[in-house]
């Protein structure tokens, strides 16, 4: 069997596609990374979350997910507040700044997607994206720490 590079270029893909959705952003004069987008599309599903849920649901470690929201927050993008119900848990709000920009950051994320399946047809996408969780589930058992992460900063 010959040496496969599928891991390798997953890599490519994510590093060159994390770049152009970075200057998309740029060009619509979001400074935020794409780290920080996952945070908020998670926060734009259900908003008012605990950081666990946000775990769960972004696949960042825990303390790679407090540094980004750290710097949401400094930056007016979130804030934390102490639950009614459980005083011992904080929830990560959207700001009212945030909520305006959803609208054109999935609008982007629409078009990242069109870059990604450019001259794909729907029968193709089904197919990679199956192979594409089939890899993801056969991964996920070897995370030590029950989460992937990935370079968010």
């Amino acid at each position: 069997m010959s040496q496969r590079a599928g891991g390798f270029l997953i890599t490519q893909i994510h590093h060159l596609g994390r770049r152009v959705f970075t200057e998309l952003l740029r060009k619509q004069e979001i400074e935020i990374g794409p780290g920080q987008g996952r945070i908020l599309f998670a926060l734009w599903q259900k908003d008012g979350v605990p950081i666990n849920d946000l775990v769960e649901r972004t696949l960042l470690r825990k303390s790679t997910l407090s540094e980004l929201l750290d710097n949401l927050e400094k930056a007016g993008f979130v804030r934390r507040e102490q639950s009614e119900e459980d005083r011992r848990k904080m929830l990560i709000r959207l700001t009212e700044r945030t909520q305006k920009l959803q609208k054109v950051y999935i609008n982007l994320s629409v078009e990242m997607t069109k870059l990604f399946y450019n001259g794909f047809t729907d029968e193709e996408i089904d197919e990679f994206e199956t192979f594409l969780h089939r890899i993801l589930d056969n991964l996920l058992p070897h995370d030590s720490e029950g989460n992937l992460e990935e370079e968010a900063l």
